[in-house]
């Protein structure tokens, strides 16, 4: 390969493609400090790290302080059968991970008042990226239509909607939920309640709007507010997205999360991301599997609904069992 592109050796490519500020002439191991054991490594971090000022974080955005169950520490979050485990295409040694993400799923879908959950999503802001160009593929209307984004969901989602938006010729006008233009005929309307204000609202009144244009309502939402808080189903939302992070998963300086993505009957087939459902096996049992899969860029290719192929499964499971730990009493007591 080297003689093909006129290079005799390593060293001949590394001097045209890497440049001077960041090549070392000379062995790496004289711009590295002297080996030294792992005991004595973890007391030189732990010295750095106890310089730092742990103040109360007042920032919010959709990041909340949580605490994580130990015995879910101990046995999932810590466990090397669950970090490390793939994508589950061989449902008949996968059947204890499949289990788990249809609880999320179903917790999803309880919590939301919508008709399907896919597995998890990377974070909240992909997710809200996600539904725009999911409810973009389900408009009839006009090509150059925009989608509405309300002032009080969350900055970073609204940045990645831009950032994915503008590429794909995407208008994203950001309104007041007390109001709307009237004349836009948007594609879709994304709100967040609670928003990034943690102001709680009455979706009545977009709901008509979106109606009169039939547009897809986007409703940003809360798990742990859900438990006490009126859905987005019962709102008649089509999608609803937004992060499990508040169901034992750290903050993490923002993450990894698990974000979610659920929508109401009629969308399933748009929907991204990985989806188990419910099947039999070969002897006529309940066995649990991937579904839909032709929906998904391994099997469709250039025609899949999305490209997405990365869930944050591990952080999903963490959630579905942050919520059987405690059950439906002692999440709203949470709450």
């Amino acid at each position: 390969m080297l003689m093909s592109l006129g290079f005799k050796d390593l060293d001949s490519f590394a001097e045209v493609v890497v440049p001077d500020s960041i090549r070392t002439l000379d062995a790496l191991e004289n711009h590295l400090p002297q080996a030294i054991g792992e005991h004595q490594v973890l007391n030189e971090l732990k010295t750095l790290a106890s310089r730092n000022k742990n103040f109360t974080s007042l920032i919010g955005n959709g990041y909340f302080g949580t605490l994580t169950p130990p015995v879910i520490v101990r046995n999932l979050l810590e466990n090397p059968a669950w970090y490390t485990a793939y994508t589950p295409y061989q449902p008949e040694i996968s059947q204890g991970r499949l289990e788990a993400l249809f609880a999320f799923q179903t917790m999803i879908t309880d919590l939301t008042g919508l008709s399907i959950s896919n597995a998890s999503m990377l974070d909240e802001p992909t997710a809200a990226a996600e539904a725009m160009t999911l409810a973009r593929r389900s408009w009839q209307g006009d090509d150059d239509a925009p989608i509405m984004v309300e002032a009080g969901v969350n900055p970073q989602t609204i940045a990645v909607l831009e950032t994915r938006a503008r590429p794909l010729g995407i208008k994203v006008v950001q309104f007041s939920l007390e109001n709307p233009t009237p004349d836009l005929k948007p594609f879709a309307v994304l709100v967040q309640s609670p928003d990034t204000h943690g102001v709680i609202h009455d979706l009545e009144s977009i709901r008509r709007y979106t109606e009169k244009f039939g547009s897809s309502l986007i409703v940003a939402t809360d798990l742990l507010a859900l438990t006490l808080m009126k859905s987005p189903g019962e709102y008649k939302a089509d999608i609803a997205v937004g992060s499990a992070q508040r169901f034992g998963v750290p903050m993490g300086f923002g993450g990894p999360h698990a974000g979610f993505l659920a929508v109401r009957d009629g969308l399933e087939r748009s929907l991204p991301g990985r989806l188990v459902g419910m099947s039999v096996d070969s002897h006529g049992n309940p066995a649990l599997r991937l579904a839909l899969q032709t929906r998904e860029q391994h099997i469709r290719r250039d025609r899949a609904t999305s490209n997405i192929c990365t869930a944050q499964v591990l952080l999903a499971n963490i959630a579905a069992m942050y919520a059987a730990y405690h059950g439906p009493s002692g999440l709203r007591a949470i709450a």
